[in-house]
């Protein structure tokens, strides 16, 4: 794949003129497949092998030293290889920036990650990129800000997040925001909810309740269910959200894929009529059993555009002959933000007031921000779920508004 110019990555409201290219200028397309994690473990086999490739557990050779903490073996190996990769195709975009970025496996555990933010602080790095896993973000969170450096994760889970601990991941949290903003703005004013008993459940419907508050709707039931059996929350949801007398017309369907298939079986059962109460939900739903199923037509979701992603994806193949995984972007974006920073703003380039500057940075899968405290926002699309596939409804905004997305 080849491209006639230059992209731009943006920090600071401004346009900072670098040599990485913007991948959604240079390749259209639609959402690549999801990687299969035995496909790119034998890649990293055959890098290892080859005496050609950069050192396994080194990025370039610059003044600026920066960290990289993955899992490289045991739990989450196939991931954490494909950060790398990405991390290493970021590196080679830029032109080869000014950085050193050492790579050190966690292997998956949090005495890993602990043994590896020792060794890269012992380096002298500035700024860890990693680790993946909440519990390995927690473990060396405090350890690394003591040293007065920052960590940019990849973890999902909000929790970890913490003044100095920024989480560069996709939040639920900045989805719920989103498909509720685009709801009420449609004219849904009276919400429902079926949501899983798991982690994740409980994080969505905390943010679902105070997104609902905030643009001045009503929440007229919610439902909690075991992800495998949602029969029972179904049924006593049904006077809610079925039939003529439904008092819902937009029901929030947050979960896993598996369980969200298994939900659309219940509701089927029920009555419900997405026509009359509309669904709505998170990137989760992005996914072809979702999309066919007969209670979630004409729904909508919130998730990152797809086409940067999808431009992402080929340039990765090509490099590494296999597909990334939909994380693998992030750790493009951050070792690409890290050389923008380094490039541009000299010793003050990871302070906290730089990491966090309102107007946010642009990067393969958009514009996202840090907050003070830790957690991200997105500006994200809305897709609505049209013959079985997702079309755009509301493309993602280019900017972040001073009070979200």
């Amino acid at each position: 794949m080849s491209c006639s110019r230059p992209g731009l990555f943006r920090a600071h409201g401004a346009a900072v003129a670098l040599f990485a290219w913007t991948l959604a200028a240079c390749v259209g397309g639609t959402d690549a497949p999801r990687s299969r994690p035995e496909a790119i473990a034998p890649q990293a086999e055959a890098l290892a092998a080859d005496p050609a490739t950069p050192r396994a557990n080194q990025i370039g050779s610059g003044s600026v030293k920066v960290a990289l903490i993955v899992p490289l073996t045991g739990q989450g190996a196939a991931v954490g290889t494909a950060l790398r990769n990405a991390a290493e195709l970021a590196f080679e975009d830029f032109q080869k920036p000014d950085l050193s970025i050492v790579v050190k496996d966690d292997r998956g555990t949090p005495e890993g990650a602990r043994e590896a933010a020792q060794a890269a602080l012992a380096e002298g790095a500035e700024l860890v990129l990693g680790p993946l896993f909440a519990a390995n973000v927690a473990a060396v969170g405090a350890q690394v800000r003591n040293a007065g450096k920052p960590v940019i994760a990849f973890s999902t889970d909000a929790a970890v997040a913490a003044r100095g601990v920024y989480l560069i991941s996709f939040l639920p949290q900045s989805e719920v925001d989103r498909v509720v903003d685009e709801a009420t703005a449609g004219g849904r004013r009276s919400f429902a909810a079926l949501i899983p008993e798991t982690t994740y459940g409980n994080a969505v419907e905390a943010q679902f309740r105070e997104a609902v508050a905030r643009k001045g709707g009503r929440l007229v039931g919610i439902e909690r269910y075991a992800p495998a059996d949602p029969g029972a929350a179904v049924e006593r949801l049904k006077g809610v959200i079925a039939g003529p007398g439904a008092q819902a017309d937009a029901l929030f369907l947050p979960g896993a894929v598996d369980g969200l298939v298994t939900m659309g079986a219940a509701l089927t059962r029920a009555g419900f009529s997405p026509s009359r109460v509309r669904p709505v939900g998170t990137a989760l739903w992005n996914d072809p059993r979702v999309l066919a199923l007969p209670a979630f037509q004409g729904g909508m979701f919130a998730a990152p555009d797809t086409a940067g992603f999808a431009s992402f994806s080929q340039r990765y193949q090509a490099r590494f002959g296999a597909t990334p995984p939909r994380v693998a972007s992030l750790g493009y974006d951050a070792v690409s933000l890290a050389a923008a920073l380094s490039r541009q703003y000299g010793t003050q380039r990871f302070t906290d007031t730089t990491l966090t500057v309102p107007s946010g940075f642009t990067g393969i899968d958009g514009t996202f921000r840090f907050k003070p405290e830790g957690a991200s926002e997105r500006a994200l699309a809305v897709y609505e779920i049209r013959g079985n596939a997702a079309a755009v409804l509301s493309p993602a905004p280019k900017s972040l508004g001073p009070s979200g997305i």
